[in-house]
């Protein structure tokens, strides 16, 4: 990854009556454009998400999704959907008066890359996705139910014993409810324990500083409520709506690389495998030995190999 990098500018941006998202623009002001579109929903940017690009050809566009990171108001339900989201990604770039852009993101920024780019093809010069997310029931079935309980049981059962036995049925329900609990002891126990489950589950080797960000009360509250929400929602489309062939026809001609750790199990594999299937124009990388993290080594080096790829374009 490149070195560490400060923004050159930063600001703010209402969409909404409820809603103003923070910005942050760093690298070349000449460069080519690129957004980076964050995980979650919910997690908010970092500093470090700058170094997957090469600062002295690209213009390095971040983002915090409505009420993640440093956008307001913190942890905030309403008004936040996809579409929402999709039309903000818009907005962004209209604001920085942008005419085409790079789109990279991973797990649901690669939901979310698919479904803007899906909704303005017109606007994306090129794609790197990692970590495939499509919020498929069957995907969130696997991470949230069963399926990672059975590579991870010691993380799984302090990830259900905030649920009473009776509601382990349907995981995300029952968190749904504790989430969204008036008594605030209830919702911040509730989010810490969903949001050290995805920490606990991202790498191969399981990193104590991811697993200490989870005991952060604003983020794990809004990380937790924020993706809760989505999952709950079916991410507000069809199920399997990103991998229909009239949806991928749209994006057919867009240059892409998708980058997956083989054992990915919070978005394993199968989902990059099936976009393959319906994309076969997409260039599909397997690290054979990295999780879910974009951090990881063999992961982190293609994600870079990919944008210093594309930077030309």
């Amino acid at each position: 990854m490149y070195p560490p990098i400060q923004p050159y500018e930063t600001g703010t941006l209402k969409v909404s009556d409820i809603h103003t998202l923070y910005y942050e623009v760093s690298g070349n002001k000449e460069g080519s454009p690129v957004v980076f579109l964050h995980g979650g929903p919910g997690s908010g940017t970092d500093p470090k998400d700058r170094q997957f690009f090469n600062p002295r050809k690209y213009k390095i566009i971040l983002f915090d999704q409505r009420g993640a990171g440093k956008s307001t108001p913190t942890a905030s339900l309403e008004e936040n959907t996809t579409w929402d989201l999709v039309k903000d990604t818009e907005r962004i770039r209209e604001h920085l008066k942008i005419d085409k852009w790079h789109v990279f993101g991973g797990s649901w920024g690669s939901t979310l890359s698919l479904a803007y780019a899906q909704s303005h093809p017109d606007r994306v010069k090129a794609l790197v996705l990692r970590g495939i997310f499509t919020l498929r029931k069957s995907e969130l079935r696997f991470f949230y139910q069963e399926g990672t309980s059975h590579l991870f049981p010691d993380a799984w059962e302090e990830y259900v014993a905030p649920i009473p036995e009776a509601e382990r049925h349907d995981m995300i329900t029952a968190y749904h409810a504790q989430l969204n609990s008036v008594d605030e002891e209830t919702r911040i126990n509730a989010a810490k324990a969903w949001s050290k489950w995805e920490m606990a589950t991202s790498k191969l080797y399981v990193d104590p500083a991811q697993l200490a960000h989870a005991e952060d009360d604003r983020w794990a509250n809004a990380f937790a409520r924020i993706e809760n929400h989505y999952f709950v929602n079916d991410g507000f489309m069809r199920d399997g709506q990103l991998l229909e062939k009239q949806e991928i026809d749209k994006i057919r001609h867009i240059p892409t690389i998708v980058v997956q750790g083989r054992y990915d199990v919070v978005c394993p594999a199968k989902t990059a495998h099936d976009l393959k299937q319906v994309w076969p124009e997409i260039t599909l990388h397997i690290v054979p030995d990295a999780g879910h993290s974009a951090r990881e080594p063999g992961t982190a080096k293609l994600l870079v190999e990919a944008t210093n790829k594309f930077a030309d374009l």
